[in-house]
Protein backbone atom coordinates (compact mmCIF):
# COMPACT_ATOMS: atom_id res chain seq x y z
CA UNK A 1 0.00 0.00 0.00
CA UNK A 2 1.44 3.30 -1.01
CA UNK A 3 1.72 6.30 1.28
CA UNK A 4 -0.79 8.20 -0.89
CA UNK A 5 -3.44 5.49 -0.56
CA UNK A 6 -2.91 5.40 3.22
CA UNK A 7 -3.60 9.15 3.41
CA UNK A 8 -6.69 8.71 1.26
CA UNK A 9 -8.02 6.00 3.59
CA UNK A 10 -7.35 8.14 6.67
CA UNK A 11 -9.07 11.09 4.98
CA UNK A 12 -12.12 8.99 4.05
CA UNK A 13 -12.36 7.54 7.57
CA UNK A 14 -12.16 11.06 9.02
CA UNK A 15 -14.89 12.31 6.68
CA UNK A 16 -17.06 9.32 7.57
CA UNK A 17 -16.62 9.95 11.29
CA UNK A 18 -17.39 13.65 10.84
CA UNK A 19 -20.50 12.84 8.79
CA UNK A 20 -21.72 10.34 11.39
CA UNK A 21 -21.18 12.81 14.23
CA UNK A 22 -23.01 15.54 12.30
CA UNK A 23 -25.93 13.23 11.62
CA UNK A 24 -26.19 12.31 15.31
CA UNK A 25 -26.08 15.97 16.39
CA UNK A 26 -28.72 17.00 13.85
CA UNK A 27 -30.97 14.11 14.86
CA UNK A 28 -30.71 15.03 18.55
CA UNK A 29 -31.30 18.68 17.73
CA UNK A 30 -34.37 17.88 15.63
CA UNK A 31 -35.95 15.70 18.29
CA UNK A 32 -35.53 18.42 20.94
CA UNK A 33 -37.02 21.26 18.91
CA UNK A 34 -40.23 22.59 20.40
CA UNK A 35 -42.15 24.98 18.19
CA UNK A 36 -44.48 27.72 19.36
CA UNK A 37 -48.08 28.03 18.16
CA UNK A 38 -50.82 30.54 18.95
CA UNK A 39 -54.32 29.40 19.93
CA UNK A 40 -55.55 30.45 16.48
CA UNK A 41 -52.98 28.18 14.82
CA UNK A 42 -53.98 25.32 17.13
CA UNK A 43 -57.67 25.78 16.30
CA UNK A 44 -56.80 25.95 12.60
CA UNK A 45 -54.98 22.59 12.99
CA UNK A 46 -51.57 24.00 12.10
CA UNK A 47 -50.09 22.50 15.27
CA UNK A 48 -48.78 18.92 15.28
CA UNK A 49 -50.71 16.17 17.06
CA UNK A 50 -47.79 13.76 17.24
CA UNK A 51 -45.18 15.84 19.04
CA UNK A 52 -44.79 18.37 21.82
CA UNK A 53 -45.06 22.08 21.14
CA UNK A 54 -45.62 25.31 23.01
CA UNK A 55 -48.77 27.34 23.08
CA UNK A 56 -48.83 30.91 24.28
CA UNK A 57 -51.26 33.69 24.94
CA UNK A 58 -53.25 35.06 27.83
CA UNK A 59 -54.98 33.02 30.52
CA UNK A 60 -58.70 33.51 29.85
CA UNK A 61 -60.47 35.39 32.63
CA UNK A 62 -62.60 33.04 34.74
CA UNK A 63 -61.27 29.87 33.13
CA UNK A 64 -58.92 28.60 35.86
CA UNK A 65 -60.48 25.63 37.65
CA UNK A 66 -58.82 23.30 40.14
CA UNK A 67 -60.05 19.75 40.00
CA UNK A 68 -60.69 18.19 43.37
CA UNK A 69 -60.30 21.28 45.52
CA UNK A 70 -56.68 21.68 46.57
CA UNK A 71 -55.40 19.34 43.89
CA UNK A 72 -52.46 20.21 41.68
CA UNK A 73 -54.57 19.30 38.66
CA UNK A 74 -56.14 22.30 37.02
CA UNK A 75 -57.70 23.44 33.80
CA UNK A 76 -57.57 26.80 32.16
CA UNK A 77 -57.88 28.30 28.73
CA UNK A 78 -55.25 30.11 26.71
CA UNK A 79 -56.51 32.77 24.36
CA UNK A 80 -55.04 35.10 21.81
CA UNK A 81 -58.22 37.17 21.67
CA UNK A 82 -59.59 35.32 18.66
CA UNK A 83 -59.61 31.68 19.81
CA UNK A 84 -59.31 29.73 23.03
CA UNK A 85 -57.59 26.41 23.70
CA UNK A 86 -58.37 24.40 26.85
CA UNK A 87 -55.31 23.32 28.79
CA UNK A 88 -54.93 20.71 31.53
CA UNK A 89 -51.89 20.86 33.77
CA UNK A 90 -50.79 18.87 36.80
CA UNK A 91 -48.14 20.50 38.91
CA UNK A 92 -47.06 23.65 40.64
CA UNK A 93 -47.74 26.90 38.88
CA UNK A 94 -45.24 29.73 38.64
CA UNK A 95 -45.83 32.71 40.93
CA UNK A 96 -46.69 35.01 38.03
CA UNK A 97 -49.50 32.77 36.76
CA UNK A 98 -52.77 34.74 36.85
CA UNK A 99 -55.90 35.13 34.82
CA UNK A 100 -55.49 37.77 32.17
CA UNK A 101 -51.68 37.46 32.18
CA UNK A 102 -49.37 35.94 29.63
CA UNK A 103 -48.56 32.27 29.74
CA UNK A 104 -46.61 29.73 27.71
CA UNK A 105 -47.45 26.05 28.14
CA UNK A 106 -45.48 23.14 26.71
CA UNK A 107 -47.14 19.82 26.07
CA UNK A 108 -49.14 17.80 23.59
CA UNK A 109 -52.49 18.28 21.94
CA UNK A 110 -54.95 15.45 22.42
CA UNK A 111 -57.36 14.15 19.80
CA UNK A 112 -60.19 15.82 21.73
CA UNK A 113 -58.57 19.27 21.35
CA UNK A 114 -57.39 19.39 24.98
CA UNK A 115 -53.81 20.55 25.36
CA UNK A 116 -52.11 18.53 28.11
CA UNK A 117 -49.27 20.62 29.43
CA UNK A 118 -46.25 19.23 31.21
CA UNK A 119 -44.73 22.66 31.80
CA UNK A 120 -46.29 26.08 32.33
CA UNK A 121 -44.31 29.29 32.19
CA UNK A 122 -45.81 32.59 33.19
CA UNK A 123 -44.75 35.58 31.19
CA UNK A 124 -44.25 39.03 32.56
CA UNK A 125 -44.70 42.16 30.52
CA UNK A 126 -41.86 43.83 28.67
CA UNK A 127 -41.66 46.53 31.35
CA UNK A 128 -40.54 44.03 33.98
CA UNK A 129 -37.37 44.84 35.80
CA UNK A 130 -35.72 42.75 38.52
CA UNK A 131 -36.36 44.28 41.95
CA UNK A 132 -32.66 44.74 42.60
CA UNK A 133 -32.20 46.68 39.35
CA UNK A 134 -35.31 48.77 40.02
CA UNK A 135 -34.03 49.62 43.50
CA UNK A 136 -30.61 50.54 42.11
CA UNK A 137 -32.17 52.84 39.53
CA UNK A 138 -34.45 54.43 42.11
CA UNK A 139 -31.48 54.98 44.39
CA UNK A 140 -29.42 56.46 41.55
CA UNK A 141 -32.21 58.88 40.62
CA UNK A 142 -32.54 59.99 44.25
CA UNK A 143 -28.89 61.17 44.29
Amino acid sequence: MTRRSQRLIVLLLGLGALGSASALVLRAFGSNLVFFYSPTQVVQRAAPHDRAFRIGGLVQQGSVQREGGASLLLRFEVTDGAHRVPVRYHGLLPDLFQEGKGVVAQGRLGADGLFVADQVLAKHDENYMPPEAAAALKEAQAR
